[in-house]
Order: structure tokens, then C-alpha cells, then sequence
């Protein structure tokens, strides 16, 4: 039963962490990146889908994506759809291609986007003893329960805080590469 418990806490801090790399990789730096348009949704065929699934998005240049979408009449629709977005981004067309340069950040849009990275990792850490704290309530409840021992009960809850000490390393240790891939020029 703590090995469940264990295991399961395991997989769940695992998936904060996947959370919050999704959360970094949406933020813009200076860099063009294809994940940076992974949230926008296009109208297609009646329902709205993310843009990797109506075009091709690449990164041709330092700071230029393009998109490539798989039908002509989707040129428009998509064009839209990044406007509409919260990136800030001026798609340009040529033909069937839609181009997207992405401007340099300004020294106070970095400091901004820093703030922003810092809110997602505290919520990553958050997330994390949110998980720690469930998983020792369990042993607490099977304690209570007589189904383990008080000594097992510490034991588990030690290996619960190692688990979470690696954890909260592993969201620090992103927040670092974030912050700085956000204050490079």
C-alpha cells in the first residue's frame, strides 16, 4: 500500500512538472520557437483544432516562423487566429505561407516574463507539496486504520519528502534555464 501511494505521488509530481514545462515553452523569448503557437486553435472543418493539426509550423530563421497550412483556404482563418492570440505576433503572407517575425524583447518585457516564469514555477512547487501533503494524509488514514505501523508510517512520509525535495530541485533547476534563455539578447 505505500508503495501505491509512493508510485502514485511519483506519477502526479512527474505531471506538475510536464505542466510546467508546457507553461515555460509557451512563453516567448527573444527566439522563435514552433511550440510557441501550440495553444492557438483554428475553426476547421467545424470544430476548433490546435494549429499543428491544419499546417506545418517551423522555425526557418533565428526569429522567423513559418506555417505552412495544408489548405489554401486555411491561410486566412489562421491568420486570425494569431491576432487574436494573446502573443502580440503580426503574421505577414505571401501566397501560402504565413510568416511570422518575431520581434526582440524589450529589457522591461523580459523582467515582465521573468515575474510570469517565477508565478508558474511557485505554482509548480505548490502543486507539488499539494501532492506530498495528500499522499501523507493516506498514511496518516492507514495509520489510523492499523494497517501500517507508526515507524512505517514515518518511513513513508521520509520518502515522500525526498521525492519531493527532487521534485522542487527539478522545478528550480527549470526556472533557472528559463530565466536565463529569458535575459539573453
Amino acid at each position: 500500500m505505500i508503495n501505491d501511494i509512493t508510485k502514485d505521488a511519483e506519477i502526479r509530481m512527474g505531471k506538475s512538472i510536464e505542466s510546467l514545462k508546457l507553461a515555460f515553452a509557451k512563453m516567448r523569448t527573444g527566439r522563435a520557437n514552433a511550440s510557441l503557437l501550440d495553444h492557438i486553435k483554428v475553426p476547421y472543418y467545424g470544430n476548433d483544432v490546435p494549429l499543428s493539426q491544419c499546417a506545418n509550423v517551423s522555425v526557418s530563421e533565428a526569429r522567423t516562423l513559418t506555417i505552412s497550412p495544408w489548405e489554401k483556404e486555411l491561410v486566412p482563418v489562421i491568420e486570425k487566429a494569431i491576432m487574436r492570440s494573446d502573443l502580440g505576433l503580426n503574421p505577414s503572407t505571401a501566397g501560402t505561407t504565413i510568416r511570422i517575425s518575431i520581434p526582440p524583447l524589450t529589457e522591461e518585457r523580459r523582467k515582465d516574463m521573468i515575474k510570469v516564469a517565477r508565478a508558474e514555477a511557485e505554482n509548480g512547487r505548490i502543486a507539488i507539496r499539494n501532492i506530498r501533503r495528500d499522499a501523507n494524509s493516506d498514511f496518516k488514514e492507514l495509520l489510523k486504520e492499523k494497517e501500517i505501523t507508526e515507524d512505517e508510517e514515518r518511513g513513508a512520509e521520509e520518502g515522500i519528502q525526498k521525492l519531493t525535495d527532487r521534485f522542487v530541485a527539478e522545478v528550480e533547476a527549470l526556472l533557472t534555464v528559463k530565466e536565463k534563455e529569458l535575459m539573453e539578447i
